[in-house]
């Protein structure tokens, strides 16, 4: 498999502004796709924003995944021939749903809702009760979680176990005090789950300040090694970074002559 260009949008979308989240997000897109790439990420509930003031809000912000966001992205997909993976305010009925979409040329590859729900998301949403999937695309084979599913590293092991070769993370990182030396300690645990997992990973963060709420915009693509191959961000505004990732290397577990991560497990001590 050659290398193949993935790319990660950093949005500041706005609560309640649906139409104008919709028209960045297909902006960002159309210009990653004409910049060669063929792997568009997107962040955490791109459609809706994210500090929600109540329960009625949310659920005027969300909508089905047949709806028009979802729609438009699979829409993009077939016209540029991409595979995209973005965050949306899921209506699924009686309940909302922080999900995360798998699509490309052929429609909704994946639907994925967020099972690690942080602070006030237990306020609007539902859990969901399913692992994260992994599906096989035409450039690999691609798994998706959101935000703080990745500091669970038990469900980053999981999609490495299924066979993933690139984990895309539609990500809102509140931003935290940290030493002005230091990068995010969300960053960090991505570089460590992408080593120990030798896996690709893509995590999309959102960026501006809404309602009070910073964020760490530390949108970054990570190679199997551990190390950024694009990011960390840090940047106040929207910017998409792109690398070139061949997907293959996230098959290979060896990591010395000896040694196998997969095949030095012992996980039989492990419970």
């Amino acid at each position: 498999m050659s290398e193949v260009a993935v790319a990660c949008c950093q949005l500041a979308p706005v609560v309640g502004e649906l139409e104008g989240n919709r028209a960045r997000a297909r902006a960002a897109i159309i210009d990653a796709a004409q910049g060669g790439a063929r792997i568009v990420v997107l962040p955490e509930l791109a459609d809706s924003g994210y500090v929600f003031a109540d329960m009625a809000e949310a659920r005027a912000c969300a909508e089905p995944i047949d709806g028009p966001t979802v729609g438009e992205w699979a829409t993009l997909a077939r016209e540029h021939e991409l595979v995209i993976v973005g965050g949306v305010c899921e209506d699924d009925g009686a309940v909302l749903r922080n999900t995360s979409v798998i699509v490309d040329p052929t429609g909704v590859r994946a639907v994925y809702r967020k099972v690690h729900l942080w602070d006030r998301e237990s306020l609007f949403f539902e859990p969901g009760n399913e692992r994260p999937p992994v599906v096989e695309t035409a450039h690999g084979r691609i798994g998706t979680m959101i935000c703080y599913d990745l500091e669970f590293p038990e469900w980053v092991r999981l999609t490495a176990l299924a066979g993933v070769e690139l984990l895309c993370a539609p990500t809102n990182w509140p931003r935290e005090p940290r030493p002005d030396t230091e990068r995010p300690a969300e960053v960090v645990r991505v570089q460590a789950g992408a080593s120990s997992n030798r896996v690709f990973v893509a995590v999309c963060d959102r960026c501006g300040s809404e309602r009070g709420v910073d964020w760490v915009a530390g949108t970054a693509i990570v190679g199997p090694d551990g190390f950024p191959l694009a990011g960390p961000v840090c940047a106040e505004e929207p910017v998409t970074i792109t690398a070139a990732c061949d997907l293959a290397h996230a098959r290979e577990k060896r990591t010395s002559e000896r040694n196998d991560v997969f095949a030095d497990r012992r996980p039989e001590l492990y419970a």
